[in-house]
This record gives C-alpha cells, structure tokens and sequence, in this order.
C-alpha cells in the first residue's frame, strides 16, 4: 500500500536515485525532477503530500522553489524538506524562516531521511484528521480541520510547523513551554533542531500574526507561552 507521493527535486542525478530507490522502497510513490521549474510545473498538477528539495539547483534555486510553493494558495500547505550540502547556520535558518519543515544536509544517511519523511508526513496526516473545534479569541480564529487561521477576518497562511506551534500554545494559554518541549509536541520526541530554529518560528508567527502578535509571549529563561485569558471555543486535542 502506498505510504504517499513524494516529489524529489535535485540536480544530481545519483542522489535523487538513491533517494528515490530508498523511499520507493519503503512503500512511497515517488517522482523526481533535476531543476526548480520542472518541480513547479510537476506540483501544479496536484496530488503531492511532500516535497524533498536541494537547495543549490541550476536556474531557480531551492529557496526559491520554496517561496513560489509558499506563496501559491494550492501549495501552500505542502510539507518541505530540504535536503542539501549547504550546513552554515544562516542556511538552515534562511530555510526554515522560508518554510521547512526539516532540513537535511548532505552526506546524508538514507534510513534518517525515511524516518525524517515518516515524522512529517506523520504530523500532516495527525493535522488532517484532527479536532473540528474553533479556538477564537479576539481576532484570532483557528480551525483545525479546515487548517485555517484568521486575523481579524484576514486568512493568514502559515507553514505547517507555524500552524501546530500555535495551536500547541493556543490550547494551552497561560502554560510556559521551553523550547525542548515546542519541539518535542511539534515535531515529535528525538527530533534534532537547535533552539534557533524555535525562536525563527516564533518569529514568522508573530510577524504574520501581525496586530495579534503580543499573544505570543516570551517568558525569560523559559520559553514561549499564549496569553493566559485566551479560552478555546471547544475543546481541542492535540496529539503531543
């Protein structure tokens, strides 16, 4: 039984053969393409549940694949991996601050990409099939089965990491979470990531938040937590 349809996008054809063979194997439908443009044009056709993404592409490059996926209201939602020879910090974080939901560098192990795909194909299916509960509070309102999120009326598209850390905080107002345990209930449990990648989360969140940014709040020496008076519409629960 297909596991779910992946799309592989790098220029070097033995890699994208061995990523290939490797999730083909583990029961995943997978297609791969050698630039950025073939990799648009093969997404608009639709049907994708994932995106494996080398950042250094001849012509357009990985990031801005990323930002055409991200700013496409169809594709916005499409979990990426990046997975590149690229390991200078400001890479991940450029990365992640586009959009990533997992970033890989090169030389890679083929049984830790699996399991990095499993993790997030594993988080969108939880987020798909999650509570139909409304959290609203003032001009926030979020819709978990529908994957929407509104700001005094305005949808807002988040990244499917920027999502679940909302409505990780958002159910639970009031409770300070360490950046260890953001990572642990989004992400889930062994996943590596530094506390950097947590704070340029935090950031996107707050910026397209925009006037309700403040219900995100930093608690010095701890970590992140949602204003304390927010109350969900319903209960909501959230597989962490």
């Amino acid at each position: 039984m297909a596991q779910g349809r992946i799309l592989v996008v790098d220029d070097e054809e033995d890699i994208l053969e061995v990523v290939r063979f490797n999730l083909a194997r583990e029961g995943f439908v997978v297609t791969g393409v050698l630039n950025g443009e073939d990799a648009l044009a093969v997404l608009q056709a639709g049907g994708y549940d994932l995106v494996v993404l080398d950042l250094m592409l001849p012509g357009m490059d990985g990031f801005a694949v990323a930002g055409k996926i991200r700013q496409d209201p169809a594709l916005s939602a499409l979990p990426i991996i990046m997975l590149t020879a690229r390991t200078q910090e400001h890479d991940v974080v450029a990365g992640l601050e586009i959009g990533a939901e997992d970033y890989i560098t090169k030389p890679f192990s083929p049984r830790v990409l699996v399991s990095r795909v499993r993790t997030v194909l594993r988080r969108t299916s939880q987020v798909k099939v999650a509570d139909e509960s409304i959290m609203e509070r003032g001009g926030i309102t979020i819709d978990r089965r529908r994957h929407t999120v509104y700001v005094k009326g305005r949808p807002v598209d988040l990244t499917l990491s920027e999502f679940e850390l909302l409505c990780f905080l958002a159910s639970r107002p009031g409770w300070a979470f360490s950046r260890a345990q953001i990572v642990d209930a989004i992400r889930g449990f062994n996943y590596t990531v530094t506390d950097r990648s947590v704070d340029v989360q935090i950031v996107g969140l707050r910026r397209k938040l925009g006037g309700c940014s403040d219900y995100i709040q930093t608690v010095r020496g701890v970590g992140y937590r949602f204003k304390g008076d927010f109350r969900p519409s319903h209960q909501i629960l959230i597989g962490v």
